[in-house]
């Protein structure tokens, strides 16, 4: 059986946040990072994971870097990693050298899922073009390939040389994400691994004859698991759904409207929070329930959220205490 994957993942959505509740979420997940990296014998999260997103009201994070930076910067094990990275909204030879900065103050910690992007309003607000967006991706992550080696080489008309380089040799870990088969021959092509957002084993076979077809071997390909994409703990679920079930819808909502009918494992068409309870997709369960539904291979992946849609501090700790203290002993003693 799979061993169960425990990840925390922060997009800073809040709806209606003012600045001094928006600076309290980033002061919390900042400590909230250390915790889950385990100290004093307590084990330590799989993953610190950050989402991109821009033109959002309810302030989705725009600039992972910094705080991928950031958190590295208050942890020392666990492993951080940016999904997605639109790299189509950077300069490359900019992000070339941020991106090797942050892998140098992580110790390679942090990894990269590359994205498209599927927003208009995101590629109007950077005055990037739609309808080229697929060959500018493809464009771009060459020139960071490039740049990534310290050698010079040429770009638009000049010659350039990027440094310093990266910790990780070559480059970071990366992946390309996508849900679609011209997704999977994508990454196959640039020789990247693969992250779709769903778990269709046909995406998995199409990246892996595309890679061999370019004379390569496939990379790893992480398809979603089975199982709810957002997991809270609670000692009382009843409780946490009346008085903050609103948040987890919300967050629901908004996906709603910026995925439309796009297949992705994290979508929830809810629109009441008991409809919430029944779709499964966010499920609030007591350190008991999640330990058996853990142990059974139900829920392969353990994602928390404990900010998502603006969550207050309590149950945001508790959740992840609960996670921490009590669910991951059972599950890996």
């Amino acid at each position: 059986m799979p061993r169960t994957q425990f990840v925390v993942r922060y997009d800073f959505r809040a709806p209606g946040a003012d600045p001094a509740q928006r600076q309290e979420l980033y002061r919390r997940a900042l400590e909230q990072a250390a915790y889950v990296d385990g100290a004093d014998g307590r084990p330590g999260q799989d993953a610190l994971m950050l989402s991109e997103h821009h033109t959002s009201d309810d302030g989705y994070l725009p600039s992972p870097i910094p705080v991928a930076a950031a958190m590295a910067a208050v942890t020392r094990r666990i492993p951080l990693t940016i999904s997605a990275l639109l790299v189509n909204f950077y300069e490359p030879l900019r992000l070339a050298e941020d991106l090797a900065v942050l892998d140098h103050l992580s110790q390679g910690r942090v990894s990269h899922t590359i994205g498209l992007g599927y927003r208009p309003e995101e590629y109007a607000l950077f005055g990037r073009p739609m309808a080229t967006r697929g060959r500018d991706l493809e464009a771009r992550i060459k020139v960071l390939l490039r740049a990534w080696t310290g050698e010079e080489f040429e770009h638009e008309g000049r010659r350039v040389r990027v440094t310093p380089t990266p910790y990780s040799q070559p480059h970071p870990f990366l992946f390309y994400g996508g849900g679609t088969v011209a997704a999977a021959e994508r990454a196959a092509r640039l020789g990247l691994h693969f992250q779709p957002q769903h778990g269709d084993p046909v995406l998995k076979e199409t990246y892996d004859v595309a890679c061999r077809a370019a004379g390569r071997e496939p990379g790893f390909t992480m398809l979603a698991p089975p199982g709810p994409a957002n997991v809270f703990c609670a000692e009382d679920p009843d409780r946490f759904w009346a008085l903050h079930g609103e948040h987890l819808l919300a967050d629901a909502v908004a996906y709603q409207q910026w995925h439309g009918t796009a297949a992705s494992y994290v979508v929830d068409t809810s629109r009441t929070v008991a409809e919430m309870r029944a779709a499964g997709v966010y499920v609030v369960l007591t350190p008991a329930d999640l330990v058996e539904r853990c142990r059974s291979g139900e829920i392969q992946l353990v994602t928390s959220h404990p900010a998502c849609g603006g969550l207050p501090a309590e149950p945001s700790w508790e959740h992840l205490r609960l996670v921490s203290e009590r669910v991951m002993p059972a599950v890996r003693g």
